[in-house]
């Protein structure tokens, strides 16, 4: 959604800091994507009036314009015919810059010395253009420059907007936000002309006339409510200047005054119109019904469509004139012959919009809006402003009130809201008035009801429907930032976790302990063999099917690691998986598997070695895998199946799968391999126990000769025969002076400890000495004289 500053300045009466209004935005959970200049690059234009028009003297299509910029009066050629001497127009004088980066200079023109440009529309960039120069309706003085005399400077602030909130998507609902986060009132800017338009005539029916039109709601279940009004006797031509700069300043282009005025109120209040030509309307009558099967209609992008009945059409007596909530046709556009029009503002129901959008692949600024839902109870007021915006800009004269048909008229949600609620939920005390205060200033209506309050819902408000969504509205405007950071004391709920999350952390745990990386991947990908099911909406053709296995997944984050250059890879994922179901069954089938994928080295590099790290190697994969089947599919067994293995259930049934996978790999990328396994909701492994000991450790360092070929994990297994060795870590390693050139000096550090009583130094020293001598016996290994 694009935002004009300086709309939302009028609205507000005061000025508005970019940067200041994109914290307020996203504070106020509304981010702002971007903040782009608008006609900012036109510093170096200056107003000007033009003293004398001359021909110029050596061609026929230039004349000789004298121009007072503010100082002496200089010389310019211009070739536009419109240049009338008195009248004030843009001057961009010698050095200016102009939009797109035009700097400009003196220079002879026909063999006479011109001192600037007079500029077009188009050469400002605020029009397509450009046969005449722009003619400057303003009593600024000659010299000052164009963005202090016209209101042109501006800033597009382009913020998202979530699809619950449809309120953000008008410069009301934005302005609504500031002002209650400002504590200043907002209010809608006056319209130059209008004058008071009527309330328009509530009717419990489903049909009614107005100016001679009849207007007929067939289809109350697509289109609850529907207003009509006439307005004879329009002028259709270019809109004035605020109007088109109005629409120029959100990315709009400018049509006609009737047009530019429904896309006005489109962008202001967040109400679509639509405008047909009265003339074109077989009866004359609107007909609000179901389409009928294989009706056509070509929409304004020139393109036939066929419509079906489960489509809303607004049509004529005869034909289809609008697909409803969306696009209309060419045939009751507007036109510079329109006379008589009929003005259109309805509610239609959004998951039919959103249903006929995607059939007809076909979307509108309208449709974005319909399918959110808009205001259904601040329709007339928006049809009276419309009313009024039309005839300011292009006269006219109302033929009676506008017809309001709603036959089953509905009221605001009430929600009741308990304050100690709000301050149980936000961890802060809250006082009463303070809530009040909150809600009423984004247009919430508040009453006391015994100790809770009443909380009128506004229509532009669909998404609160809770009281919780109330809290968060209290929550947002205090700020997020005001609650205190520190940890108050809680009860920790009762509910215990479902056995499949049990399950799903239970596998999650192993595997980062075996030194995986949780992954993961989108559910949605290419297909993947027969049982793939298919997605009735794919947001692309790569993307239109469920996953059938997580593996593919994993497949393409490893080969975007190998793209990142990095060779060590293990990933695993819990997720869920899809088949398609048996005949007769209503939906997919679906479960949760377990899947890992791991290349490269098999362990990090150790200082000792430096790179020369061994590759996993299919047995690493077996190992893994029974890991994982171990956790996820407790009751399977482990077979080997050609070069890769499978987890079998108890009834006989494959559960697990495990083997080499095939990838885009580098040259210098490892053998990848992969497993999966289907998650059963299986009790956890029993936890072991262990009491802290009660008696004091012993310790020693223990440094050893160790001759070429002996390992340091080899003496530590000889080490370990001893029950009473708790513990035991390598410190330091040695070679050099006193230390023969094909042995080195590792040193160990052993603790001893008794688990039922006190071990003496003697005791440890005999331990010491049989461990030394099996040592020398069996590794040649001797103790390093000190």
């Amino acid at each position: 959604m694009i935002l004009s500053r300086r709309w939302l300045e009028a609205m507000l009466g005061r000025s508005l800091d970019p940067k200041d209004l994109e914290h307020r935005l996203s504070m106020l959970g509304t981010p702002v994507e971007a903040i782009i200049p608008h006609h900012q690059d036109l510093g170096d234009v200056l107003v000007a009036r033009v003293l004398e028009v001359k021909r110029h003297p050596n061609a026929d299509r230039l004349s000789l314009c004298l121009v007072d910029g503010g100082g002496a009066p200089v010389e310019v050629v211009c070739g536009a015919p419109n240049v009338t001497a008195g009248h004030t127009y843009p001057y961009a004088p010698v050095g200016a810059v102009l939009p797109g980066g035009l700097k400009l200079e003196k220079r002879k023109i026909r063999g006479v010395e011109s001192n600037g440009m007079l500029c077009s529309a188009k050469e400002l960039g605020l029009g397509a253009d450009h046969a005449g120069i722009f003619e400057l309706a303003t009593d600024a003085a000659p010299g000052t420059r164009l963005l202090d005399a016209l209101p042109l400077a501006d800033d597009q602030i382009v913020i998202e907007v979530t699809a619950n909130r449809p309120d953000l998507l008008c410069h009301k609902g934005v302005a609504r936000e500031l002002g209650a986060s400002l504590s200043v009132p907002f209010r809608l800017v006056e319209i130059p002309g209008a004058a008071p338009v009527p309330a328009p005539e509530r009717s419990a029916s489903a049909s009614g006339t107005v100016g001679g039109v009849q207007v007929r709601l067939e289809d109350t279940e697509g289109c609850p409510r529907y207003l009509a009004a006439v307005i004879r006797g329009v002028r259709v031509g270019p809109s004035p200047s605020w109007l088109a700069l109005r629409l120029e300043a959100v990315g709009q282009r400018p049509i006609n005054n009737v047009v530019d005025a429904t896309n006005y109120i489109l962008f202001e209040i967040n109400q679509p119109l639509h405008a047909f030509d009265l003339a074109q309307l077989d009866g004359p009558a609107v007909v609000i019904r179901r389409a009928g099967v294989g009706e056509r209609i070509v929409t304004l992008d020139g393109v036939e469509r066929t419509l079906s009945p489960d489509m809303t059409a607004i049509c004529d007596a005869r034909r289809p004139t609008i697909v409803a909530g969306i696009m209309g046709s060419a045939t009751s556009e507007v036109s510079a012959n329109t006379r008589d029009l009929v003005l259109e503002c309805a509610y239609f129901e959004p998951r039919r919009i959103r249903r006929t959008r995607r059939a007809l692949g076909l979307s509108s600024e309208s449709s974005y809006r319909f399918e959110r839902g808009i205001d259904l109870h601040g329709m007339p007021e928006a049809m009276r402003r419309a009313i009024a915006l039309i005839q300011a800009v292009a006269g006219g004269e109302l033929t009676g009130p506008p017809l309001d048909l709603w036959p089953e008229p509905t009221q605001p949600r009430t929600i009741f809201l308990r304050p100690d609620r709000v301050s149980a939920l936000l961890g802060t005390p809250v006082a009463r008035e303070e809530i009040e205060r909150h809600l009423s200033a984004i247009g919430f209506v508040t009453a006391p009801k015994d100790s809770r309050l009443a909380v009128q819902v506004p229509g532009w408000r669909p998404d609160v429907s809770r009281e919780v969504d109330l809290v968060e509205e209290v929550a947002r405007f205090m700020g997020y930032d005001t609650f205190p950071d520190e940890l108050k004391p809680y009860r920790l709920g009762t509910v215990p976790d479902a056995p499949a999350e049990r399950a799903k952390d239970r596998v999650r745990a192993a595997l980062v302990g075996a030194g995986f990386y949780e992954a993961r991947t989108f559910p949605l990908g290419p297909a993947d063999g027969p049982d793939s099911v298919p997605v009735l909406n794919p947001m692309s053709a790569e993307e239109a099917h469920l996953r059938t296995r997580l593996l593919p997944g994993l497949i393409r984050r490893v080969e975007h690691n190998w793209a990142a250059h990095t060779r060590d890879v293990r990933l695993a994922e819990v997720g869920t998986v899809f088949r398609r179901g048996d005949p007769g069954t209503k939906g997919p089938v679906e479960w949760v598997s377990v899947a890992g994928v791991l290349t490269g080295g098999r362990r990090p590099a150790h200082w000792t070695e430096g790179a020369k790290v061994p590759d996993m190697d299919i047995w690493d994969l077996k190992y893994h895998f029974e890991l994982a089947v171990g956790v996820s599919a407790p009751d399977a067994t482990v077979s080997e199946r050609g070069n890769a293995w499978e987890a079998l259930a108890p009834d006989g049934s494959v559960v697990g799968w495990a083997g080499s996978l095939g990838a885009d790999a580098p040259v210098w990328a490892a053998p990848l391999f992969g497993f999966e396994v289907r998650l059963e909701e299986a009790a956890p492994l029993p936890v072991s126990y262990r009491a802290l000991p009660e008696h004091p450790a012993v310790e020693r360092d223990l440094a050893l000769i160790l001759p070429a070929g002996v390992t340091a994990s080899a003496v530590e297994q000889r080490l370990r025969r001893n029950a009473l060795l708790e513990a035991v870590s390598v410190f330091d390693e040695y070679r050099g002076p006193a230390i023969p050139g094909d042995q080195r000096s590792v040193a160990w550090h052993l603790t001893f400890r008794d688990p039922t009583r006190t071990l003496r130094d003697g005791e440890v020293d005999e331990i010491l000495a049989r461990a030394l001598k099996a040592l020398e016996d069996e590794l040649d290994v001797r103790r390093r004289a000190s």
